[in-house]
């Protein structure tokens, strides 16, 4: 991205959608009120698909829990062989029988190539690779091209909400809001999908700076998650690797944002 570009995006004024009174007791502001914030300069970071993948395969692989198997599992017989002369092949049988044992291409015996719980899954990224990555998929959330690669429906991005919304402890608020900044649609695509597959797609992303409830309204919607914008992560910006979620962010969680980075 050249400096015309870069300068272009960080003066760029977004609308700070006003949660209503009416909705919650506990909103502050009046209705219909008009407000803007500037977008921070870690919005225009450049689009890095490879820093992002590589990142959210890092972050999965280190939570990868260690898995094996049982040392003696397929060992628990007396399977001998019988040796050369016989005209048999030379498998281990077991004793009182002619049935084959303990081999692998036997019924019931060992495997051949079974995990090890000493394997090390562990990947490594450089804190200066992982923090790109970071700011990269925070700015992808905000292009309209990139959000609708990963199927999306939604009016206008960036989506920036006023602090209101941490009071929203009643699923039917966070409908309402969600409805209102023109993204209930995809949360709808998510239920469809969650009644065809039995599980729903990633949907919304709500970040917000203080949970007073909004964790609490927004549970039992499908597809809708929150996250604290202190507990910013790759895997939910860019849940399997692919960047573009559909972001809602509270006006002070942009705020933090330009203080963290």
């Amino acid at each position: 991205m050249n400096k015309e570009n870069q300068a272009e995006t960080e003066s760029k004024k977004v609308t700070v959608h006003t949660v209503a009174i009416e909705d919650v007791d506990e909103a502050e502001g009046e209705v219909g009120q008009s407000k803007e914030v500037s977008l921070p300069e870690v919005f225009s970071t450049p689009y890095r698909p490879d820093l992002i993948n590589r990142a959210v395969a890092t972050s999965q692989s280190n939570r990868k829990q260690p898995d094996g198997i049982d040392m003696r599992s397929g060992k628990r017989t007396s399977a001998e062989s019988w040796g050369a002369g016989r005209g048999e092949a030379m498998v281990p049988r077991i004793s009182g029988g002619n049935r084959a044992a303990l081999v692998p291409q036997t019924v019931g015996g060992r495997r051949a190539h079974p995990p090890k719980s000493t394997k090390d899954h562990s990947k490594k990224l450089n804190k200066k690779e992982r923090k790109l990555a970071l700011k990269s998929a925070i700015s992808s959330s905000c292009n309209v091209q990139i959000v609708r690669e990963r199927g999306h429906l939604f009016e206008d991005l960036p989506i920036v909400v006023d602090d209101g919304i941490h009071e929203l402890n009643k699923t039917k608020h966070v409908k309402n809001l969600l409805e209102d900044v023109g993204v209930w649609e995809d949360v709808q695509k998510a239920k469809k999908a969650f009644k065809d597959r039995g599980r729903a797609p990633k949907s919304v992303l709500i970040i917000y700076s203080k949970d007073n409830g909004i964790s609490l309204g927004a549970r039992n919607l499908p597809g809708v998650e929150t996250l604290d914008v202190e507990n910013l992560n790759i895997e939910m910006l860019a849940p399997g690797g692919d960047a573009g979620r559909l972001t809602v962010w509270s006006k002070s969680a942009i705020e933090k944002i330009e203080e963290a980075f």
